[in-house]
């Protein structure tokens, strides 16, 4: 059975449904939990793919020049391994920050505020000729939790959806790699926890019942969008999804 690499920045943020759904579609997953503890490998040999979470850390240094986690600057080099190398990548919010800042994008604290609850992004007319994203919606239901944003995409990045406050909500690199600013593996008992005591929603001032409550009420509708994309991932790292001729038309990184 082919293996993807799932590495979880944050206890409080797992692989949950997502983790399920990559499952059901025929990958095994081998999590590693830094925060824990767990060494990274040194590279991507023997993975089909690999996946990067979220998490309550910042993808940009800490103010006396230091990494968010110490063992970021490792996942960076794995994420640039996975872009080189051709092995399918997805990486989500803080995953996906950590993908753009490890080619030279650029992390931020948004100026927009903190973007939290459910919402909506914008597929991109890119999204056409993406061979995960041309199945999705145009205007997909996903979860947002997050206070950073990606303000300058990776050089060669292709945006596949945006927001109006948040531009950069899902891009590629290469041909194998995808970004999500959004989060597509929560289920409500995630988000009953972040909601506990957070910081955010009472910078907000918004009712953490309200937006577990509010989030709950999506659970059906992102699953019924970003299922089939996880599953076309799973599909694509086992050799099952033909992207040859889309591949002929996307850029390659490390080449």
């Amino acid at each position: 059975m082919a293996t993807a690499l799932v590495i979880e920045n944050d206890p409080t943020d797992d692989a949950r449904r997502l983790g399920e759904w990559l499952t059901e579609a025929g990958l095994e997953l081998w999590v590693v939990r830094p925060h824990a503890g767990d060494e990274l490998p040194a590279d991507l040999e023997g993975y089909a793919a690999l996946v990067v979470l979220g998490g309550d850390q910042q993808a940009y240094p800490l103010p006396d020049g230091s990494p968010g986690a110490p063992w970021f600057p490792a996942v960076e080099g794995l994420l640039r391994k996975a872009v080189r190398y051709r092995v399918p990548t997805l990486a989500v919010c803080l995953g996906a920050q950590l993908l753009a800042t490890a080619h030279a994008g650029l992390v931020e604290r948004s100026p927009s505020g903190p973007e939290i609850g459910p919402g909506v992004v914008g597929r991109r007319d890119a999204a056409e000729n993406d061979p995960l994203f041309r199945y999705v919606p145009l205007i997909p239901d996903v979860l947002q939790w997050h206070s950073d944003e990606i303000t300058e995409l990776p050089r060669g990045a292709t945006l596949l959806a945006a927001s109006t406050r948040y531009p950069h909500q899902a891009f590629r690199l290469g041909d194998r790699a995808w970004g999500l600013q959004f989060h597509i593996e929560c289920d409500t008992a995630m988000i009953a926890d972040w909601a506990t005591d957070s910081a955010q929603l009472a910078e907000l001032g918004y009712d953490p019942e309200l937006v577990v409550a509010a989030c709950d009420s999506v659970m059906v509708d992102v699953e019924e969008v970003w299922q089939p994309f996880a599953a076309r991932f799973a599909a694509l790292a086992l050799g099952e999804l033909d992207d040859s001729t889309m591949r002929r038309g996307l850029p390659l990184l490390g080449h």
